[in-house]
């Protein structure tokens, strides 16, 4: 079972701290899914994947941005490359061919325009799980049982605010999906 041999992956190769990060994302992403019904298997798998590469060296990571053919902005960048990969080496090793959980891993960092709910469910998670502690993320936490989309857009105009303050690079995924975000609520907020 690909959840065993990921599961086994995590406990060899990982430390604690991102073992006891990704088991608390994997938990807040089976709440979530149960809370917004959707698939939490699909929710756990997605959340066991997604930090699989996070603790890789940055040489390995920029070998495997070379080996999969990746765009050259994830040279470099550990944190939006290990999303990036994770997903390669899902399709890869794993044979999972379902784009939505790929998509899921691949995005979490990011998110993207047209996020699914499942990937809005693991860029979430990934955000408010129980270890997080950094200003608003209770805030965060609540929202995000009540009303997944809104709470979306808070995370992404955070991580926004957070990357332009610091003067780092700022992925066109991220603007792009709280664009796409706030222009669906808006859409949907005419329609009533």
């Amino acid at each position: 079972m690909i959840t065993d041999c990921i599961t086994n992956y995590i406990e060899i190769n990982l430390s604690y701290k991102r073992k006891h990060h990704i088991y608390g994302v994997k938990d807040t992403a089976i709440r979530l899914a149960r809370f917004y019904h959707e698939d939490e298997n699909k929710a756990e798998l997605a959340a066991l994947f997604h930090d699989m590469f996070r603790g890789a060296s940055e040489q390995t990571l920029n070998d495997y941005v070379k080996e999969f053919g990746l765009a050259d902005k994830y040279l470099n960048n550990k944190n939006l490359a290990h999303g990036k990969i994770a997903a390669c080496v899902m399709k890869r090793d794993y044979a999972i061919q379902d784009e939505e959980l790929l998509n899921a891993v691949s995005f979490h960092t990011t998110g993207r325009a047209g996020m699914s709910t499942l990937e809005k469910i693991i860029y979430l998670a990934d955000a408010i799980e129980p270890n997080r502690s950094y200003p608003g993320v209770d805030e965060l936490r609540k929202l995000a049982f009540q009303n997944l989309d809104d709470a979306c857009i808070l995370s992404l105009s955070r991580t926004i605010d957070f990357v332009k303050s610091r003067g780092l690079f700022l992925d066109e995924d991220t603007v792009k999906a709280k664009d796409d975000l706030i222009k669906n609520k808006e859409n949907m907020n005419e329609q009533q």
